[in-house]
């Protein structure tokens, strides 16, 4: 599903109506009626207190509040922001639509707009947002002051970033796209993962197969200082449950007690050198840094440069990395790096806020110089290849736990291992990861749920899926 930036969106309004001749006072109405069509859907009435700001979204708002109060039931009243008095956000009102600043929102919220959002988030009634809660930035998702919590959004004609990334995950509530007539033409879109762009890579198999039609994944990891063995055993149990023929998990040798029995269906295998995992080499997909510490250095290089598959680093490895980014000048292979932020800002060597400030774009040039898949970790996931995005929204903050990551490289390990490429295993992962971690957390809570219960509703939610 398409996502669009607010600069690409303007360059969309300005051809609409520059160029197809279809005037901005048209596409207010068509959006007015659509926020309209959202609030008559949901309601039989109410008091309803709409808010316009003094630019196109404020245009928008009045033409809601226009509607509804020709509609039986509703009983509307306008307050424009910046010339009618406070008073009237003391009277009390069921639903509150507020239409105050749209996505060109640049500079922090101030003054009086500030008060209002204030008393706007204090009142207990139902907030509706038109395109973007007020106080987002539409390309960031970041509060700028304050901003409204709404507990719906009517995104007109194409969502934008902000709704997603950021704060914009906890600001806008349920988020629902409305199409006016905008024609986009722009071919630089992120891209938001449905459960559609996901069907086609669980297929019906065939009958007649056998486990070698599925692919060899693996998992590199642990050391003496940094054991790990239950979530290097989520790692390789996640390969096999995405549907790949074998697993296996490679530790060092006088640490293998602590694995076996562990996960019988996986396959262990144990080195003292680095040459030892000539095995681990011919494996369709790996993936390394989980518990491996921050002393095998050598371990990666040598990976890098004899490994010819699809290859995944995280944790331990990024750290590596983060000290000997010249490590993958060299690589033999294909590799997707799955860093959370404070691991992406020490990849990069920016400060964790400054990449909040720009994360999609980032993101991307540093994949784009760097040669590799990036899936960069947050509430809301980016996934990037350079050129192409992806943002992912499923998840829940029960995810929050340590183990959580190593389950994530498992699957995406095991759908390299199927034969995924980097890019969409980093987009169908993320999807399917944060699918599992919402089931788990209606079982067991966001409190409560753990890192194996996310892989325990791996089949549950393949099967949601293949009956979508």
């Amino acid at each position: 599903m398409r996502v669009l930036t607010v600069e690409n969106m303007r360059k969309a309004d300005e051809y609409t109506i520059n160029v197809l001749g279809i005037s901005s006072s048209i596409l207010v109405e068509r959006a007015g009626n659509a926020v309209t069509e959202e609030i008559l859907k949901r309601f039989a009435g109410g008091r309803v207190l709409v808010l316009a700001g003094k630019g196109n979204n404020g245009e928008d708002a009045k033409v809601v509040h226009k509607l509804l109060s020709a509609t039986h039931g509703f009983n509307a009243k306008l307050f424009e922001v910046a010339n009618d008095d406070l008073s009237i956000l003391e009277e009390d009102f069921d639903i509150i639509v507020d239409g105050i600043f749209g996505t060109g929102l640049s500079k922090e919220v101030s003054g009086k707009y500030y008060e209002v959002i204030q008393k706007i988030n204090q009142k207990n009634c139902i907030k509706i947002s038109i395109d973007i809660p007020s106080g987002l930035n539409g390309n960031t998702g970041l509060v700028l002051g304050i901003a409204v919590k709404a507990d719906l959004t009517v995104s007109i004609q194409e969502y934008k970033p902000g709704l997603f990334i950021g704060d914009g995950i906890d600001y806008a509530g349920e988020v629902v796209n409305k199409d006016i007539g905008i024609s986009v033409f722009e071919e630089d879109n992120i891209n938001l993962t449905t459960i559609s762009d996901i069907k086609e890579f669980f297929p019906p198999l065939k009958r007649r197969v056998n486990k070698g039609n599925f692919g060899k994944g693996g998992i590199i990891g642990g050391s003496r200082d940094y054991l790990g063995a239950p979530l290097l055993s989520f790692n390789a149990l996640s390969v096999l449950k995405m549907g790949a023929g074998y697993s296996y998990l490679a530790v060092e040798e006088d640490l293998l007690p602590l694995y076996i029995g562990k996960n019988p269906e996986c396959i262990l295998l144990t080195y003292d050198k680095k040459e030892d995992l000539e095995k681990m080499l011919s494996l369709n997909a790996l993936g390394v840094g989980m518990g491996l510490g921050n002393k095998t250095v050598g371990l990666l290089e040598y990976i890098l440069k004899n490994y010819k598959g699809n290859l995944l680093i995280d944790a331990d490895g990024l750290n590596i990395l983060s000290k000997n980014l010249s490590l993958l000048e060299n690589k033999k292979c294909k590799v997707i790096l799955t860093p959370h932020l404070k691991e992406f800002s020490r990849l990069t060597g920016l400060e964790v806020d400054k990449i909040r400030q720009n994360p999609i774009n980032i993101a991307k040039d540093f994949a784009k110089e760097q040669g590799v898949v990036l899936l960069l970790k947050d509430a809301v996931s980016i996934i990037t290849d350079g050129e192409r995005v992806y943002i992912n929204i499923t998840g829940t903050s029960g995810m929050a736990k340590a183990g959580s990551g190593d389950v994530l490289s498992g699957i995406i390990v095991g759908l390299m291992a199927r034969g995924l490429s980097l890019l969409d295993a980093g987009k169908v992962g993320a999807y399917l990861f944060g699918k599992a971690g919402e089931n788990a957390s209606k079982k067991h809570t966001d409190y409560a749920m753990t890192a194996s219960d996310i892989i325990n509703e791996f089949g549950g939610v393949i099967k949601e899926i293949e009956v979508n």
